[in-house]
């Protein structure tokens, strides 16, 4: 009698109903690729950009902590003061080496409107100097510029500064790593399809690699969570922009003002920015589409009472986005770099005994009373990976309480990745 019912032709017939949803689950939902995600963006107009101006940041961030009585101090007036001495030297050292994880050169909203032959003017500077500054090793990791949107009024205006920039970029040797492109208020799928079109092209003409053009898309208008047919465009997309998009940013104002939220209650956290961002979040899942959150407009400038407020808000912002997974936000003015590293590092501190331990026993067994799956161990190892490469966590803390080297949770935390992994070193390894 056979201990089998079924046959390979059986087998063969499941496989073939389900090669479709194969081939989706393949390409449209491939997962997160494992590269470093910076944890902020910080936009400055790009007429602004100098490569100096990283460094030159971290500087005017260190002495408004100063000002304020020192990094120990702001962390206590932030509600962080039972870490401060943890925190105070990772942050005073991030603002010397690293102050700007992601830059955008604005030449949209904080650019303004301008005369063609200004503009063109600095979409050409900004594309010699950034590759000045990637040259000398002054850029951030990751830098690039914001166009103006696809809508009729600036669409051509938009496209001729892409243009300007990126042929300019290309003369001048191989495009950073880093570079990043924004398509800001985007309102239809049609735009992002016009944007990949464009990517197309740039790339044939300037003789760049098949798919070296990605952008990240704005989502900042209502159209893109709920289309006038009922779909949902922010998904749609992302599966039909051939793998070009690399992250979609909230955009909290333009949002709120679509909405026609009053402007005293535009605010990263209310509710109508929440249901956007879930949205957002829901779409991403799996695609390996990053996510970044919005902006305060309140910068720590100003008198002491105001400049305590702001930094207050500031960081419990950036923790209220970390806790409900959007890693990256948007930082506006070098006063902000302190709180965006204080409540991030506090957040990856906080949790990193635990998920060491965790982490530890599933790959060790070290403690027999903790039994987690698969997926959890995936969880925790890109918990400490993310707090690795911004430099909340150092290679040593990470190895002595893990067992495992960074490479050894890269794979952890993304299972699909080669063995042989090439990653953004943390700034600890810089």
């Amino acid at each position: 009698m056979s201990s089998t019912t079924l046959g390979e032709d059986d087998f063969a017939a499941i496989d073939a109903r389900l090669s479709g949803t194969d081939a989706l689950l393949a390409n449209s939902y491939p997962g997160d690729d494992g590269t470093r995600q910076p944890v902020h963006t910080l936009y400055v107009p790009a007429d602004r950009f100098d490569p100096a101006l990283p460094a030159r940041f971290g500087a005017e961030a260190a002495a408004a902590v100063s000002a304020f009585g020192g990094t120990r101090a702001l962390a206590d007036a932030v509600g962080l003061g039972h870490l401060a001495d943890e925190l105070a030297p990772l942050v005073d050292a991030k603002l010397v080496s690293e102050p700007i994880e992601d830059l955008r050169l604005d030449f949209e909203d904080g650019y303004g409107a301008r005369g063609d032959d200004e503009e063109d003017a600095d979409a050409v500077r900004a594309a010699e100097l950034v590759a000045q500054a990637v040259a000398a090793g002054t850029a951030p990791p990751f830098i690039g510029i914001r166009f103006k949107c696809f809508e009729a009024p600036t669409r051509r205006r938009g496209i001729r500064t892409l243009d300007r920039f990126l042929t300019t970029l290309a003369s001048k040797g191989p495009l950073p790593d880093g570079l990043v492109l924004t398509l800001p208020k985007v309102t239809t799928v049609e735009q992002v399809l016009a944007c990949v079109a464009l990517c197309e092209i740039f790339e044939q003409r300037l003789g760049l690699e098949p798919g070296r053009l990605r952008f990240e898309v704005q989502m900042e208008t209502p159209q893109l969570i709920v289309a006038a047919d009922g779909t949902v465009p922010i998904a749609t997309l992302l599966h039909r922009a051939n793998g070009r998009v690399s992250a979609l940013h909230y955009g909290t104002y333009d949002y709120s003002a679509s909405l026609a939220i009053a402007a005293a209650y535009q605010s990263m956290e209310h509710p109508a920015a929440d249901y956007a961002k879930q949205v957002m979040q829901v779409a991403v899942a799996e695609t390996g589409v990053r996510l970044s959150d919005g902006s305060t407009n309140v910068i720590p400038v100003g008198d002491a009472e105001h400049v305590r407020a702001a930094w207050q808000l500031h960081a419990r912002l950036v923790r209220r986005s970390l806790e409900r997974g959007y890693y990256q936000g948007w930082d506006l003015h070098a006063a902000q770099l302190p709180t965006r590293y204080l409540a991030t590092y506090a957040f990856y501190r906080e949790g990193f005994a635990a998920a060491a331990k965790r982490l530890d026993n599933y790959l060790h067994g070290s403690d027999a009373t903790i039994m987690d799956e698969p997926a959890t161990a995936r969880a925790l190892a890109r918990f400490v990976v993310r707090g690795l490469e911004c430099g909340a966590i150092t290679e040593a803390e990470s190895r002595e309480a893990t067992g495992a080297t960074r490479d050894d949770l890269l794979r952890l935390a993304h299972p699909k990745l080669s063995t042989n992994l090439s990653t953004t070193p943390s700034p600890e390894e810089a």
